[in-house]
Formats: structure tokens, sequence, C-alpha cells
């Protein structure tokens, strides 16, 4: 069915719905039904039925329409709502309450589900609750309309409609406040994070007292990895509310992204000496305290937050993510209680099931332990709309763009400071830099996000990127090397050279040697079958979307390795492969070999990497404070009898490390 067949069967649905032909409506929903649907049109169908059995009083089927889905789409907004009306049409008022209040989570533009929640919270006497649920509504009914439903729009995820909407908006009232604030976020979404940048920006220029507009401004800065200018932000806006819980912690969030972990950490405890039942502020105390390498104190933090929301998923995972700490028996009973309990929020649930995998691997339970991780991973992907064919051609694209003739002209910024350390999450870059960032000409610094930018920034041109690179002058090449070292000084600490470890950048190599002809590239390797599934059993802060399924990771891995060997191929002798499980057999041969690369003398203290103090924001933090070990190795064989997609997905031999 194309397209426009299935557009065209939907208004018909709809149309019918709108007369209340309701019989007409069924035979149009069974046609479309019989017939092969991606995921999404399958849910806009599945959503109809349910309303049209609603309305036939048809109770049962409506149901049944609404389990089928939510199990495909767990985080449809108007799913929820349609299934609090089903509950209300059968008299169940309690799990209509929990229904409209998930709608309103997952689609914040629901007016009605608001309205409806309101009179719950009024009922229940719950004034806090009532006058958040006033606010959105009164929010909500000061926009114009179809602001409002754009804002309906790019919730439900219809990105490309709610951009359309929003820009013939914008054609008629330019420069309207809510309006550019939505197109920023549809560019977030999108990740057109410059695009979204400039938005914002004008929109702070034009409307300086919006604090909305500051705050998603501040937000997008922190995205993209610009913390000096996000902190900039943040006291902008704490001096016009110096009394601003909020504010404050946004400022500590930014403060934290530079660095600046002292000053962060302040700001947190005097926010919880005022308001301890902050479940949310403890978990980032924890974050900061732990990228400090105060462990003990971060891992108190964590407890805490749990003590005040024994649902809050985030908790959970952040202790498990400590990669140290062990789950009590009545901490992982209680996870399961949580996890098992119909009013838990998704994201909630997402991470508990994480944490619930790690808890039960630590107590050799690997079946229990695989059926949670597996179980959180497929939610998780089941909120993301990736295509790991799209970025296999992504990838390949790369190959198509870059010749060796390319590299052959000297241009670009000539600063030899950057080493960039790339490669797969969980392949072993965090001990890398930690090795790299104890040697005394070297500033360790943490995942920049500026490559990423001025790739984006690349990217809404004629030609699209990365094909323009090559038509890009020696000026401006030179210009953009330049525009990298300048944004990164903020991170360095006055050393020569200083380390960029954002492992995607992989797949800007080109860009980077075009820019930075002098970088020094490590690509961090390790066993495949190790580095997928641990990106497996990680629930990541946000990107790696390729990490939530078996065979995604393992076309992942290949299309990655399949890169890399071509830019091995167009940049002889300019990247190093470190093969991980090489670093742990010899430690003081690999180091000798890294250092030799970048051209830096021998120093102990890249053999007593442990004992450097330094900030490190990755999942591997404690790790890597701590003497080389082996335990990591072979992690996967335990589970092996659940691994078949990923084997099937690397297609060889995984029993051996690659070189």
């Amino acid at each position: 069915m194309t397209i426009e067949d299935f557009q065209h069967q939907v208004r018909a649905i709809k149309q019918a719905l709108q007369r209340g032909q309701l019989s007409p409506a069924k035979s149009y929903i069974q046609d479309l039904l019989s017939v092969s649907l991606n995921e999404q049109q399958e849910a806009e169908v599945l959503y109809l039925a349910a309303v049209t059995y609603r309305l036939s009083n048809q109770h049962s089927d409506a149901f049944k329409a609404i389990d089928t889905l939510l199990s495909l789409r767990p985080d449809y907004g108007r799913g929820y709502q349609e299934l609090a009306y089903c509950h209300e049409a059968v008299g169940d008022q309690q799990n209509a309450a929990s229904a409209f209040f998930k709608a309103t989570h997952f689609n914040p533009a629901l007016i009605s589900s608001w309205k409806k929640l309101l009179l719950i919270y009024q009922n229940h006497r719950d004034a806090t609750a009532e006058q958040m649920a006033s606010n959105q509504i009164a929010h909500l009914q000061s926009l114009p309309p179809p602001i409002l439903g754009a804002y309906d729009l790019m919730y439900e995820k219809q990105f490309a409609a709610a951009e359309q909407v929003c820009r013939q908006f914008l054609a008629k009232q330019k420069h309207h406040p809510e309006a550019m604030m939505l197109l920023a976020e549809i560019g977030m979404q999108l990740k057109v994070y410059s695009d979204a940048e400039f938005l914002l920006e004008s929109c702070v220029e034009l409307y300086p007292d919006n604090e909305r507009a500051a705050l998603a401004y501040q937000n997008v800065l922190s995205k993209l990895g610009k913390f000096p200018e996000a902190v900039n932000v943040a006291r902008q806006r704490l001096s016009k509310s110096p009394d601003s819980f909020v504010i404050k912690i946004s400022l500590a969030h930014a403060l934290v992204g530079l660095g600046l972990l002292d000053e962060a950490i302040d700001i947190y405890h005097g926010v919880l000496e005022q308001t301890p039942d902050r479940p949310k502020v403890w978990v980032s105390l924890g974050h900061a305290l732990k990228a400090k390498g105060v462990t003990a104190d971060a891992v108190n933090a964590y407890e805490k937050a749990v003590d005040f929301a024994r649902d809050y998923g985030d908790a959970y995972w952040s202790l498990a993510n400590t990669k140290t700490y062990k789950f009590s028996d009545k901490m992982l009973k209680q996870m399961t209680e949580q996890v098992s309990n119909d009013a838990i929020n998704l994201d909630d649930k997402i991470h508990i099931c994480f944490a619930l995998g790690k808890g039960f691997e630590d107590n050799a339970q690997y079946d229990k332990a695989f059926a949670y991780y597996q179980q959180g991973n497929a939610l998780k992907r089941s909120t993301l709309q990736f295509d790991i064919g799209k970025t296999e051609r992504a990838l390949d694209a790369q190959q198509q763009a870059f010749s060796q003739d390319d590299f052959k002209k000297t241009q670009g910024c000539q600063a030899p400071d950057p080493i960039f350390i790339v490669g797969l999450p969980r392949a072993g870059s965090t001990l890398l830099e930690q090795i790299l960032a104890s040697h005394s000409h070297v500033d360790g610094t943490m995942e920049l996000h500026d490559i990423l930018g001025i790739a984006s920034s690349l990217s809404h041109q004629k030609t699209p990127y990365p094909f323009n690179v090559s038509e890009l002058d020696s000026a401006t090449l030179e210009k953009l090397g330049a525009r990298y070292i300048e944004q990164t000084k903020a991170y360095r600490q006055g050393a020569a050279f200083f380390i960029d470890k954002m492992p995607n950048n992989f797949i800007h190599i080109g860009l980077i040697k075009k820019i930075l002809p002098n970088a020094k590239i490590i690509d961090a390797r390790r066993n495949p079958m190790d580095c997928c599934f641990s990106g497996f059993k990680q629930l990541f802060g946000e990107g790696q979307e390729f990490s939530y399924s078996l065979d995604d990771i393992g076309r992942y891995y290949n299309a990655y390795e399949q890169l890399m060997d071509y830019w091995h191929s167009v940049l002889p002798r300019e990247i190093l492969t470190v093969q991980h499980e090489d670093v742990l057999d010899d430690l003081e041969g690999q180091v000798k070999r890294i250092l030799d690369f970048c051209g830096l003398d021998f120093e102990e203290a890249c053999l007593a990497f442990h004992q450097t103090k330094r900030v490190i924001k990755t999942p591997s933090s404690e790790q890597v404070r701590q003497p080389i070990y082996k335990t990591g190795m072979g992690q996967w064989k335990p589970f092996e009898n659940y691994l078949a997609e990923l084997k099937q997905a690397l297609g060889r031999d995984t029993s051996k490390p690659d070189n």
C-alpha cells in the first residue's frame, strides 16, 4: 500500500467517525489491518480502532486494540488518553485517572486529559497538583491553535508534520516566541542542533525576559556540549531570579558539564538543605560526586533518592552504573516490585530493568539478568525511531565522500594539540584516555561535542555533508579547525596536548583530518562480542540508539569496522588502532606504543593511571580508577545461549579479538 493510499483510507475513517458512521469506519479499519503496515501506520490505525470500538460500546475490543497499540508504542500519549476514556466508559475511575496522567506525561499538549486531571485533583483536594494542572491548561489555551496542534504532532513523533505546521505559522508571524521555541524543539528531536541553537539564540535576543526561551537556549547549549556558554546563560538567569531553585539546579548541571564540580556540588547541597525531598537533585549530586571520584558519597546520594522515591528508576540505574555497586536482596525485591507495578512511569521502568539486569548478573542469575536486559532494551527501542539501514548508509556516505587525494594537499588549522580517541562505546576508550591524561603534557577533558557541532553546521547546505567538505576552500577549512581549537580551550588546563574522547567522532575522521591535519587519532577496539554485549547492557543518557537491539548493534559494529578500514586505507599511518585485550595483556608495551604515536616521551605515571585525579563522567569512571584487571573479558559467555542474533549479525568468528 502506498503512503497516499494509506492516508486516503485514514481520512475516510476519520470522516466516518465525525459523521457517526461507525460501521463504515470499522470496515475501513479491518481493510487496513489486513495489509502490511509499518509500525507508525499500524499504531495510528489501532488508535482509530480503539476510538471506533469505544463509541460502538464494544469496550472489550477497544481494550484489545489499545493493548496492542501500547505494546507497539508504549510512549503514545493519545493511546493512553483513549485508554482513559475506555476506563471511564466502564466506570473504572481509578485506572482512568492513571491513564490520563500517563497521557499528559507522554504528550503534555493533550488539553482534554489535563482538564480531566484537574477535576480529579480538585476532588482529591490536592492543591499543588491542581495548581500545576491549571497552569498547564492556561498555557495551552494561550497558544495559537496551529502551535498547539504542532506541539501535539511533535509529542506523537510526527516531526515532519509538526515542522510544516510551525513553519507555515512563522511565515505569517515571523518572530512569534512560542513558534520559534517549538521549531527549535523539533530541531532538537531531529538532531539538527545548529538550527535549534540559532533559533533559540535569536529568540532570547528578541525576548530577553522570556524565561522559558532562556531555559531552552541553555538546554541546547548543554546538548551541544557548549557548557561555558550554558554557564553564562544560567548565571544571567539567576541574576534576575536569585532565589529560584530551578535556575540554581540548571546552573549546577552546566557547571558539572564544564568540570567545575566543587561549585556545582555546593549548589546541589544548598538546594537540598532547604528542600531535601528532591530525588532528581540527589541523583544529580551523585553524578557530580561520581565524576569527582567520591564514590561512597555518590552512592549515598543515589540511595537518598531511592528513599524519597521508591519508583525513581534513574536512582537505581545510577547505583548500577557505578559498576562497583552490589544490590542487596532487599533492594532487588523492591525493584522487581516496582517494575511489576502497572502505574510505574515508562522511563522509570526502563531504568529499573537495566538495573535489575546488572543486579542479577552480579548474583550469577544469568537467565533473570538477560530477561531484564532484554525487556529494558525492547522498551527503550520502542520509544526511538532508529533505522540501522539509514545509519549504515550514512557511514557508507563517508567512504564515498573522501578519497586519498583529498588528504594530500596541506589544508586546515595546523595546530597539533588534539588527540582524538574514537571507537564504539564500551570499547576501552576511557581507559586509554586515563592513561594519556596521566601524562604531564596531556590534558584530559571529556566527550566533547564540538566536531559533531561542526558537522551539523555543514549539514544544511546545497551540497549535503559529508560531500560538501571537498568543496570547502583552504581558508574555510583553517577557520573551522581554529574554531574547534578555540571552543575547546575552556576544557583544558594548559598542557600542550588535550584529549577529545567522543567515540562517535570515528564517523567524522575525514572532516577532522581536513580541518586539523596534525591531530592524532586513536581507535579503541575491543572483541566484538564483549564490546557489543557490553553496549547492549548499557542504558545511555542519550544517543547510541543502535545499542538497544542485538541485531542493530552487531550491524553497527560491522559498519564501524568497515569505515575504520577505509580511513586506514586513505589515511595510512595516521590512525593508531589499540586493541583493548592487548592493553590488558601488555600494559607497558601498549602505553609506550601509544605515547610514541603521539610524539610523547614515556612517563611512569601513565602506568599508574588509576592514581590520576581528574573529572571522569563516563560509565567506566570507577573502573579506570582501579589497576588493570581482566574480569571484563568474556562477560558475554554466560549469556551465550541468548546471543544467536548478535552472532548472526556480526557474521564472523567472535571468539577472537580483531586485529
